[in-house]
């Protein structure tokens, strides 16, 4: 598909440069040793999510992103290095987090499980003239950055979803059975979504939307649309001047009438760009974390709240 991208590479840090961070537990202990339950470490809301769903009442969750914190910018602390030690199992996605990978890299945690070996994820290379291009495998294509932000497709987060049931299948036997049919019933459910977006995005008024932050590649090519990002994976970063006249050329010839914009970063880019074509905002929301400000309880209802939003500003018949 045709999907239009600027896509950042992600620098590596080093743990010993970081400060401290924020931590923030799924349930009420704070501690992920010792609660007598399989003791999972999460990177970020949409894999601690999987973790629930699927350990349901085996599992004791804690994640390294506090609701309301950009995951992108997570710099992990010491206390939370040492939580990753204590832990049976750390559940994350390669790439998003570079905090995150060098520290279960260097962690003795005994199960780790990277969400991005779970799928197949994707290099996009970059044309000439500064915008990204389609997902580019052709000889001589500039090699891009992966994308991570596989949990937006249904069908690509239902694959994590069942390596992760079958990781806690192995690392904690006894409860294998509840962790097989919690997995089934979570993959049943994202299917049901995924038929949804189908259905609702099958027949619209234009294919493209426009987004502050180039997270929704893989939805855009699961059902045939074509994602503008203002920024790249780098959802504070700013668009240069060149860029936003592109943008604001585009959004007319593809009759886009609304600048998409997310709930943890500032929607001032997005609000000015609007201004100045003439168009509406709206939000589509990359389920990075769920605060107040989201439109729903879980994953599943802000992704119905985003298909809600799509559908509106591709004039859906």
């Amino acid at each position: 598909m045709n999907v239009r991208r600027r896509l950042i590479p992600v620098a590596v840090a080093a743990v010993t440069a970081l400060g401290l961070g924020t931590l923030s537990a799924c349930s009420s202990d704070a501690v992920a040793g010792g609660t007598g339950r399989f003791d999972v470490v999460a990177s970020f809301y949409p894999m601690a999510f999987l973790a629930e769903r699927i350990g349901g009442g085996h599992v004791h969750v804690t994640t390294l992103t506090s609701p309301g914190q950009e995951p992108h910018d997570l710099e992990i602390s010491p206390k939370q290095i040492a939580l990753l030690e204590e832990s049976d199992a750390v559940l994350y996605l390669r790439n998003l987090q570079p905090s995150v990978d060098t520290a279960v890299a260097q962690s003795p945690v005994r199960t780790k499980i990277d969400a991005a070996s779970l799928t197949t994820l994707e290099e996009h290379g970059t044309e000439a003239g500064g915008h990204a291009a389609a997902h580019d495998t052709s000889p001589g294509g500039e090699p891009g950055a992966e994308d991570p932000h596989v949990w937006l497709d249904p069908v690509r987060y239902a694959q994590v979803a069942e390596g992760v049931g079958k990781a806690f299948e192995k690392a904690d036997p006894r409860h294998a059975a509840d962790y097989r049919k919690n997995t089934a019933a979570l993959v049943k459910r994202l299917d049901e979504l995924n038929t949804r977006f189908e259905k609702g995005l099958a027949h619209t008024r234009t294919r493209v939307f426009l987004t502050t932050h180039a997270a929704f590649g893989y939805l855009a090519e699961r059902y045939g649309l074509t994602e503008e990002a203002i920024n790249g994976l780098d959802p504070e970063s700013e668009p240069s001047a060149a860029r936003v006249r592109e943008l604001e050329t585009m959004a007319r010839a593809d009759r886009v009438g609304t600048v998409f914009y997310e709930t943890l970063v500032s929607d001032r880019t997005a609000r000015t760009i609007a201004g100045d074509a003439g168009l509406r905002t709206d939000v589509l929301d990359p389920i990075e974390g769920i605060t107040d400000r989201s439109r729903g309880r879980d994953y599943f209802t802000v992704q119905e709240a985003n298909l809600t939003a799509l559908r509106q500003a591709l004039g859906a018949k």
